[in-house]
């Protein structure tokens, strides 16, 4: 897709370039920074506080990250920024503070990831810190609600929808996205190759990168049937294939 080169330049690292929360921990602002250093896209996870502020956190609750009970939407953003994560000095940052850090050093990938019910806004919210970022940036989601408002609430940002799946049934949802101006898709790399992917990829000539690369192997099938890989726990670049 034309203006979208920059989306399967690099290889992508999922929620940043962290060591499998050993010291340095996913969708940190360590994270994202060691990314860019290391010349590596971007990919991280926002939700809405409860006083409507994209956050960068993957989880709904906050036991796993944070080590305490309760849930991301149900904290304001000042609470949020207080957590640390996983007992470091990172905090849970804004996606504001996220895209200040980043700086346009690299693209980002932003996930959004929905609450139905509970999420009015978060496309408008994350389209609204985007609008004055001087950087390549995208957005995308698994959920199809949220991606239904891309158009609306986003427009001019790159958007993609998050998938996976092999069923007849999760197949021909997906087709159905593509009535919401797609411009990329994510997918499983485990759930390649598949009718949807090939014909997004083929027919429309659509970009399609793949997640979560986790070792050769699963480089080697995304190379086969994606344009570029979302990778964790491993550097792609010392890799030959």
């Amino acid at each position: 897709m034309a203006g979208l080169d920059w989306l399967t330049r690099r290889p992508i690292a999922h929620r940043g370039l962290h060591d499998l929360n050993g010291k340095c921990w996913e969708n940190t602002l360590s994270a994202f920074d060691a990314a860019a250093r290391a010349g590596f896209s971007i990919e991280c996870d926002v939700h809405l506080s409860a006083d409507g502020v994209p956050v960068v956190f993957h989880d709904e609750d906050l036991n796993r990250l944070c080590g305490r009970d309760g849930q991301i939407h149900l904290i304001n953003a000042a609470e949020a920024t207080a957590l640390a994560i996983g007992g470091t000095a990172d905090r849970v940052p804004t996606l504001r503070e996220a895209l200040a850090l980043i700086a346009g050093r690299v693209p980002i990938i932003i996930e959004l990831k929905g609450i139905a019910g509970r999420d009015d806004g978060l496309v408008a919210a994350v389209a609204a810190e985007l609008d004055a970022y001087e950087g390549h940036a995208a957005i995308m989601s698994f959920d199809h609600h949220l991606v239904r408002r891309f158009p609306a609430d986003a427009p001019g940002i790159p958007g993609g929808l998050t998938a996976e799946g092999v069923k007849t049934r999760d197949i021909e949802a997906h087709f159905a996205m593509l009535a919401h101006e797609l411009a990329f898709i994510s997918y499983n790399v485990h759930h390649l190759p598949n009718p949807f992917v090939a014909f997004v990829r083929e027919k429309l000539k659509m970009p399609v990168i793949t997640w979560t690369v986790r070792n050769q192997a699963d480089k080697a099938q995304s190379n086969l049937f994606a344009d570029q890989i979302t990778f964790e726990g491993f550097n792609p670049d010392s890799m030959l294939a």
